[in-house]
Parts: structure tokens; C-alpha cells; sequence
């Protein structure tokens, strides 16, 4: 699997960043997250495909919020007011609330569809999933 990683960092820095290109390489980085993740999970193919558009949702979801969040701080960077401040971080903790509410929700229908043990080795997996990107760029960087 990891000389697979390397390979695809390579692909993708040779691609260039054309949004197409750009395009292909997350749709790649999510198949090989998708892969890593099931096989980590030991997922039937019934869980597997109960599991993943309820999680895509719920990935989608929480990436919406944080969406909103980045454009609010950008949006009000160079004019910032007091105001401004106190609305970001108003904005902050609701979106950090919005955020636990929607895990309480997907965690629940997650549960139900793979279990609790899987449930807790999911986010595991996410996180070793995370290292081993972080790990191959590293060494594909040539730090």
C-alpha cells in the first residue's frame, strides 16, 4: 500500500494543476481512502455499501460548515472590526456546536449500520489514513 501512496503523490505532482487534474487526484486520494478505511474496518460488502454514502454525507456536511467558517474569517481579514471579532467568534462556536451535533446524528446511524466496534476502529483508521498521506508526501518531498 505505501509504494501505491508514493506513486499517486508522484502522479499527482506531475499533473500539474489544471482543476480536471486537480479533480482526478481527490476523486484518487478518496477511492484510496475508501480502500484503506474498508479493509481496515474489515467492511461486508453490505457495510461497505450502507457505509459510505451515509459517511459522505456526513463528511460533506461537516466540510460545509468548515466552508462557511474559512469565508467568514477571509471574508472580514483586512477590514476587521470589534464587531467582526465578536462575530467570528460567535460564529466559531456555533459552527464548532453545529459540527458535534451533526457527529451525534451520523455517529448514531453509522453505529446502526456497522456497529459500535467498527464505529471506534473507523476513527482510527481515518487517522492512520491521514499519517501515511502525511508520511508519503514527506518522503516524496524529499525532506
Amino acid at each position: 500500500m505505501k509504494r501505491y501512496f508514493k506513486i499517486f503523490i508522484l502522479f499527482l505532482f506531475l499533473l500539474g494543476a489544471g482543476f480536471s487534474f486537480a479533480q482526478q487526484g481527490r476523486d484518487r486520494v478518496e477511492a484510496l481512502r475508501v480502500a484503506f478505511i474498508s479493509k481496515k474496518l474489515e467492511l461486508t460488502t453490505s457495510e461497505s455499501e450502507k457505509l459510505w454514502p451515509v459517511y459522505n454525507e456526513y463528511n460533506d456536511k461537516v466540510k460545509a460548515i468548515r466552508k462557511n467558517l474559512r469565508h467568514s474569517y477571509k471574508a472580514k481579514a483586512e477590514t476587521m472590526t470589534e464587531k467582526d471579532a465578536e462575530e467570528l467568534y460567535i460564529l466559531e462556536l456555533q459552527s464548532r456546536q453545529a459540527e458535534t451535533d451533526i457527529h451525534k446524528q451520523y455517529a448514531g446511524k453509522i453505529k446502526n449500520i456497522i456497529g459500535v466496534k467498527k464505529l471506534a476502529k473507523l476513527r482510527i483508521a481515518e487517522e492512520e489514513f491521514k499519517r501515511e498521506v502525511f508520511k508519503t508526501i514527506k518522503e516524496g518531498g524529499g525532506d
